[in-house]
């Protein structure tokens, strides 16, 4: 049913809406803006904002005159939303709270409005999501393979350029200096921003729908192809002017020149699909209908009344149901921080016939990996042999702060994963159940190391990113705790050794170390 209500009752209930959002959605919010987009790769969020409030107010006159039909579908958007929230509150994940507010956000919009306004704005609610970096154990994942690929068509445009190079993992050596592909050169703060670009451009092109997915798409691989060569570049001109070129500000030039080059290309793309056409008519703006329409539809709107503000019902449930989810998420703590059984600072140098030497890690990266403590140690065998071992304790693991795999860190310092994956040890967890580590073969240039690691959670041994998140979700719920560890094992492939020796040092110094550990962490 159509329904005409008060502009002034719209608004009211709008900021009511957000309100209440706000009151659970706050600090999520803040991290974004101040955590999130603080980041390079990410800074591009500063600006969604301002895009989404433009494209709104250009389709002003469409939204006032479209109709409005709440509808009970809107909770299929709505309650996942809310189910999403606490989902991300007791995992610690922020981009899950991200999704969760939009989820809610385009519910309530079609609860109260109706599906015909959701599809007017369907562009701009769409939009938002660029605004939410993705996951950490995600966005690593993705720096780490934007790297290598940045790297390997790097060294190829070296080469056509006439240049020796060899790659070694993100390092290139050209022979009078090398060149590491770190974080700020995998692309990543070229890519979202292009392909958010890419999304605007294809809003507004005349053209149809298959062009607007060409221009979407082409977006990542010319992301991809310009980086590498803003890295050959380097190259290239470092023989020249040396080290000048690979920082500071021509870092930081090239960089936004290769941006503006690669948007460039993209308008290209798209006066080549339009057949070389004149120019000015790529695009199309001011798509809204005349003001007329908005005025007949405020005609026929109600006046303000104390009923209109409180109908349609949907708004009612919505209202209700942000205020229980406000109320519960500050009247309970869910996630207590929970100390260790005994610090690592008393952890043994000696282990049977291992003997270890202590180690410490800069303060910068301490910071950066938000751990609440720490051990790391290189233990020698009686043959000579070593073990480096490394624990990171977390008294909680709450939103930003999470436990860093290595599965994306010892790869971007150059080391390749071979043979990973996890596997069964003749070892029992506290549990009592056979335990399970990871297992990978780490290969640099002629250096091969075999690596066990395993996250220790509660009274639980985990191996994958996607359990942590499940257990601290449930733990969160039903055990108010999210405190949990990773262990790092890593031991050289010797000369003239095989894996299988390396691999029988590992398991006898797992042996060892495990129940020891035990007595450190909490039960």
């Amino acid at each position: 049913m159509n329904t005409a209500i008060s502009p002034s009752s719209n608004l009211i209930r709008a900021a009511l809406v957000l309100l209440l959002m706000a009151g659970f959605y706050y600090p999520a919010y803040t991290w974004l803006v101040l955590s999130d987009w603080g980041r390079a790769d990410y800074s591009y969020g500063y600006m969604i904002p301002l895009v989404i409030a433009y494209l709104l107010y250009e389709k002003r006159w469409e939204i006032f005159s479209t109709p409005a039909a709440p509808g009970w579908l809107g909770l299929s958007l709505f309650l996942p939303g809310l189910f999403l929230y606490w989902i991300g509150e007791f995992a610690g994940e922020y981009f899950t709270l991200y999704l969760s507010s939009w989820l809610v956000l385009a519910g309530v919009v079609w609860l109260n409005l109706g599906i015909r306004k959701l599809k007017t704005i369907a562009f701009p609610i769409l939009l938002m999501l660029t605004m939410f970096p993705p996951p950490h154990f995600l966005s690593d994942k993705i720096t780490l393979e934007l790297k290598m690929i940045s790297s390997q068509l790097g060294v190829a445009m070296i080469h056509a350029f006439g240049m020796s190079a060899f790659r070694d993992g993100n390092v290139i050596d050209l022979g009078f200096t090398q060149l590491q592909v770190v974080d700020a050169c995998s692309g990543l703060r070229y890519l979202f921003p292009l392909v958010v670009m890419a999304l605007i451009l294809a809003y507004f092109y005349r053209g149809s729908a298959w062009k607007k997915f060409v221009i979407v798409i082409a977006s990542v691989p010319l992301t991809i192809v310009t980086n590498a060569l803003r890295i050959a570049l380097t190259a290239v001109l470092y023989r020249t002017f040396g080290a000048s070129v690979a920082e500071g500000f021509f870092h930081s030039f090239g960089g936004w020149f290769i941006f503006m080059f690669s948007l460039g290309a993209l308008l290209f793309l798209m006066w080549a699909l339009s057949g070389f056409g004149p120019f000015g008519s790529l695009m199309q703006f001011g798509r809204s209908p005349q003001k007329e329409q908005n005025k007949e539809a405020k005609d026929q709107a109600r006046p303000f009344s104390l009923k209109s503000l409180l109908s349609p019902p949907q708004f009612l449930v919505a209202v209700v149901l942000l205020g229980a989810t406000l109320a519960v998420s500050h009247a309970v703590e869910f996630r207590e921080k929970i100390p260790m059984a005994r610090s690592f600072a008393g952890f043994p140098l000696e282990l049977g016939t291992w003997k270890g030497k202590r180690q410490t890690m800069e303060q910068k990266f301490i910071d950066t990996l938000d751990l609440s403590d720490y051990v790391m140690l290189n233990y020698q065998g009686k043959d000579g042999k070593s073990v480096d071992f490394y624990t990171a304790f977390y008294e909680s693991q709450r939103k930003g702060e999470s436990i860093h795999s290595p599965e994306t860190c010892l790869p971007g310092s150059g080391w390749e994963f071979k043979k990973a994956g996890a596997v069964e040890l003749p070892l029992k967890d506290r549990r009592g159940n056979p335990m399970r580590v990871n297992k990978a073969v780490m290969i640099k240039g002629d250096f091969r190391q075999l690596s066990y690691f395993w996250f220790p959670q509660r009274d639980r041994v985990l191996t994958s990113a996607w359990e942590l998140k499940w257990y601290n979700f449930w733990d969160a719920l039903t055990r108010q705790r999210t405190d949990g560890a990773l262990v790092r094992l890593i031991t050289p492939i010797y000369t003239g050794e095989d894996l299988a020796e390396a691999d029988q040092r590992l398991l006898a110094f797992t042996r060892e170390i495990v129940p020891v550990l035990n007595e450190f962490l909490p039960q």
